[in-house]
């Protein structure tokens, strides 16, 4: 029996990011094409309606203003809050909240990316429930909200009826959550092919990686060389391939790994297959054939050596241990 059509509600005020609408604005549109109907209606409302002047200056139409107390209005089924300015002006966030303080008990299912969790901090939706937001202001919301429990685990969180996601794109990744709740698995994968997502991630999954934050520290020249070899991790990389590819001979390449890195050209190929591959096992589901193949290991018998000799265990075992959790 097909189900009625969700109503939701992106709830929108000024100086918020673009992509915290459009991102999973556009998930919820690509589920109603991959399913053939209308399965999510969309509306923009916010305080400033007719337009909202977003946070780098765009100007976005087609809001809807908020009902007005009294007004005879079918309410959301799911209101989702977008990224709102953690430290807002005068009257900015006020009506909003107003709003959203009289109506959240009707509202089925509530929703924020990025910074929305202080608008749903506010009106008291959070107390109790575990939640997070965008990594620089963890901090800030457990300060405010001291009643939720503002939790670092991963890019979304569910509690209940109330889901909050990290950092802007990570609302991407909560919405196709909320529809693989509605529809299922393989709707879900389909509107993260049909965007282009490198990798559908978990609500486990941390708010940066490990390799970003490793790449922060690294010495440009170092920066280089690790770009070169990951843009070409599955293909050979003998010393001759790698040095042209950022500009060296190899003897100088080979000088200056073992000047800076203490290892050889071809240890540094190695150490970075093996992080690849233990990104993939940790971020995805492929086969372990096939982790072989995207981090240029060869075989499995030599991703299998090659695990059980740096990390002590095998490929399988690895994945078992660190690999995020489906939420």
């Amino acid at each position: 029996m097909r189900r009625a059509p969700k109503r939701v509600w992106f709830l929108v005020v000024p100086r918020t990011g673009v992509l915290d609408i459009a991102g999973p604005w556009e998930v919820l549109g690509h589920a109603n094409e991959v399913l053939g109907r209308v399965a999510y209606e969309l509306e923009a409302v916010g305080p400033t309606a007719p337009t909202v002047r977003t946070r780098h200056g765009l100007v976005v139409g087609g809001l809807r203003p908020l009902p007005r107390p009294g007004a005879r209005v079918a309410l959301p089924d799911l209101a989702i809050v977008a990224g709102a300015p953690v430290f807002p002006r005068p009257t900015e966030q006020a009506s909003l909240v107003a709003w959203l303080r009289r109506h959240r008990a009707r509202i089925p299912t509530l929703a924020s990316i990025c910074t929305g969790a202080f608008v749903l901090g506010a009106v008291g939706a959070l107390d109790g429930r575990r939640a997070t937001t965008h990594w620089q202001f963890l901090g800030e919301l457990r300060a405010r909200y001291p009643a939720a429990r503002v939790v670092d685990e991963g890019i979304y969180v569910k509690d209940g009826n109330v889901w909050t996601s990290a950092g802007i794109t990570s609302g991407i990744d909560m919405t196709l959550a909320l529809v693989e709740e509605d529809h299922g698995h393989a709707v879900a994968m389909k509107i993260a092919k049909r965007l282009v997502l490198f990798l559908r991630r978990s609500g486990n999954q941390a708010q940066f990686s490990g390799a970003l934050q490793r790449q922060e520290k690294e010495p440009p020249q170092l920066r280089d060389i690790s770009t070169f070899v990951l843009d070409h991790v599955d293909e050979p990389l003998p010393v001759e391939r790698l040095a042209a590819g950022v500009g060296m001979s190899p003897r100088s390449l080979a000088r200056w790994c073992r000047a800076h890195l203490d290892e050889s050209p071809a240890e540094l190929v190695r150490r970075l297959r093996l992080d690849e591959a233990r990104r993939l096992l940790e971020e995805t589901s492929l086969p372990l054939k096939d982790v072989t193949a995207r981090a240029g290991l060869g075989d499995a018998s030599t991703m299998w050596r090659t695990f059980t000799r740096r990390l002590g265990v095998t490929p399988a075992m690895y994945r078992q241990r660190f690999a995020a959790r489906a939420c």
